[in-house]
């Protein structure tokens, strides 16, 4: 198979091994001479496309060609161009699918939490109120992680630095509280030591009206100006707190207590395809199951945000969605910025020409099913099913929100490939196998399989049983490469 055609309405095919010159492709019962050599990915168009005509993928346009192109030809920036505008009227036109509810979902092996929650993970975290206690949190962590060294039930001792947390006023600094204040209160921690420097905007009094209550015996607080030695005094809470966590154990947990991020990054012209089509035949599984499942990047839904839009549960919902979306158009509008400044130059090159191609390749990971709610930035889920995120493209920004929202969870799609981690685990998904093969060390799941023999069912029981076991304890390839970052949105003045 050369090529492959989405959409019975598409007037363009995705190369699937790459096309030379002059050779013949076939999709059913339409044959075209190829004019040019096209990279995998890519598109070739099936039928004359007229100048100003739409290019259909999708069954959608994705844009419109800006000059004459013949069958045959290769399709991308030199000759299409985007459709989309700026602000734009939305109507609630709901077209709303049935909840289908799974009969046996089973059981994965987590930790059992204060009212109700449930963890993944079993880990202590140092977050530092600011950044000018960055090196001091390392220092702690790596000590801490040699000296307490094969504790029984402790799955490790992170350090989640950022550059922040000083010099910043009003809803700029109040992100920053809140990202760190449900990280501070994420289930996958079984303890937290919040480190301050105890001068700065986000100092630890301050930092507690946000973070609200919490257990003492699960949170510390250490304000390095206020100890001799803030590395011995943080190490000694330390211990104070693999006592503590070291008491929970994996038990049973029912799979409808999972949450899960879902994130692409790196995206090419088979994501849409493969990747993102599993994730979200996989999202809603997990939501048949009682489960939830969360969407962010809101930028790469500019082109498709209506398919969202008409899967609001409710016009309240829908109105949330709109709300979400004009707010960002307005964010980039307020810098002068271009609204469709997107795909990115790695895109590109992997065949994504415009963002609308790249959004509804996108919003394929959030599945068929319904909108059930709308989270502003640095909210917690609330609702099982599939709920929408405001947050950037950025993908340790977007993928920080996601865990600062609740997902115990991450899969990131992608066809360039990528080696982030962030707080919580980070399972990668190839969207095609060459990058899984390639690049082994860093992808957890090859969907690629769905280009050769492999149903979608089958891959998608596949990932459940993956998902289920990395809930259950098996390390992700970016937790085996100890990476756990997180990076937080930065929207203000800077003192």
């Amino acid at each position: 198979m050369a090529v492959i055609k989405i959409h019975e309405r598409d007037n363009v095919a995705v190369v699937i091994d790459k096309v030379s010159k002059g050779e013949v492709v076939k999709v059913g019962s339409c044959s075209v001479i190829a004019l040019d050599d096209i990279d995998q990915g890519h598109k070739i168009a099936l039928y004359d496309i007229e100048q100003g005509e739409n290019v259909i993928k999708y069954g959608f346009p994705i844009g419109h060609a800006t000059t004459r192109i013949k069958a045959g030809q290769w399709v991308h920036s030199h000759n299409l161009k985007t459709n989309l505008g700026e602000l734009t009227e939305y109507e609630y036109t709901p077209r709303l699918s049935d909840v289908k509810v799974a009969e046996e979902c089973g059981t994965f092996r987590g930790f059992i939490r204060e009212g109700d929650k449930v963890g993944i993970r079993n880990e202590i975290w140092i977050i530092p109120t600011v950044s000018c206690v960055n090196r001091n949190a390392e220092l702690i962590a790596k000590i801490s992680k040699e000296r307490f060294k094969g504790v029984k039930n402790l799955d490790g001792i992170y350090e989640l630095t950022h550059p922040y947390g000083c010099s910043q006023l009003g809803q700029d600094q109040l992100n920053t509280q809140k990202i760190l204040a449900n990280l501070v209160n994420h289930p996958n921690a079984g303890g937290v030591l919040v480190l301050g420097l105890g001068c700065e905007n986000n100092n630890v009094d301050e930092f507690k009206k946000v973070l609200g209550k919490y257990n003492s015996d699960r949170v510390k607080f250490l304000v390095a100006q206020e100890v001799e030695d803030e590395i011995e005094a943080g190490v000694g809470l330390i211990e104070e707190l693999v006592e503590y966590v070291s008491q929970f154990e994996r038990q049973d947990c029912p799979v409808s207590k999972l949450v899960v991020g879902l994130k692409c990054g790196g995206s090419d012209g088979f994501s849409g395809i493969t990747a993102n089509p599993l994730v979200g035949s996989f999202s809603d599984k997990l939501i048949s199951c009682g489960g939830s499942t969360v969407l962010t990047e809101v930028p790469e839904m500019f082109g498709a945000e209506t398919i969202l839009m008409n899967r609001a549960i409710s016009r309240e919902v829908f109105d949330k969605i709109v709300k979400m979306i004009n707010d960002f158009k307005e964010y980039f509008m307020s810098y002068n910025q271009p609204i469709y400044e997107n795909p990115s130059p790695g895109n590109k090159k992997g065949g994504i020409t415009t963002l609308e191609e790249k959004s509804l390749g996108c919003v394929q990971k959030g599945g068929t099913s319904n909108v059930v709610d709308v989270l502003d930035y640095g909210d917690v889920v609330k609702n099982s099913g599939l709920s929408l995120l405001t947050g950037p493209g950025n993908d340790m920004v977007a993928s920080t929100v996601l865990a600062a929202a609740g997902c115990h969870l991450i899969l990131f799609t992608t066809g360039r490939g990528t080696p982030l981690g962030t707080a919580v685990p980070t399972i990668k998904i190839s969207t095609n196998t060459n990058l899984y093969n390639r690049k082994s060390n860093w992808i957890d799941f090859d969907a690629g399989r769905l280009l050769s023999d492999e149903t979608m069912e089958k891959l998608t029981s596949e990932l459940m049983r993956y998902v289920i076991n990395v809930a259950s304890g098996e390390k992700s390839k970016a937790e085996k490469m100890g990476f756990k970052e997180i990076a937080i949105f930065k929207n203000g003045v800077t003192l």
